[in-house]
């Protein structure tokens, strides 16, 4: 098994998977991955869950949830975003919670609390990682 620490970004088979999305918010989907890929140079992306997915240095940070098709859905499905304190999130979920956007101008207005609790994720993943090498 390939240790995740070191998976890289498959950004091509993203860009790929995102030509051929047919998707009625495919253009908001596209500005969020890009927020979310300018937070930190070390977030890579794949495919999970047949959607953009995006980690940390091996640890999960969120997911496009496509099937909901009236909004933009994303999970966060680290354990650790339980701690994170965001009016962005929502759910009271142990282990994931969800953030939703209706437009681009709602991606506008919530900009700066997606790029905060991703931040706030980066540091809990690198907190724990400096925990397992002490």
């Amino acid at each position: 098994m390939k240790n995740p620490r070191t998976t890289v970004s498959n950004t091509d088979k993203v860009d790929e998977f995102m030509t051929q999305l047919d998707h009625p918010f495919k253009a908001e989907v596209q500005k969020i991955r890009e927020i979310i890929k300018n937070v930190n140079n070390n977030i890579t992306e794949q495919i999970k869950w047949n959607a953009p997915s995006f980690s940390y240095r091996g640890g999960y940070l969120v997911t496009f949830n496509l099937r909901a098709r009236e909004h933009i859905h994303l999970v966060f499905h680290n354990p650790a975003i339980s701690v994170v304190k965001s009016e962005l999130l929502e759910g009271d979920y142990k282990d994931r919670r969800m953030a939703y956007f209706s437009d681009m101008a709602d991606i506008e207005v919530k900009r700066s609390a997606l790029e905060k609790a991703i931040k706030n994720l980066i540091g809990l993943i690198e907190s724990k990682l400096s925990d397992e090498h002490n």
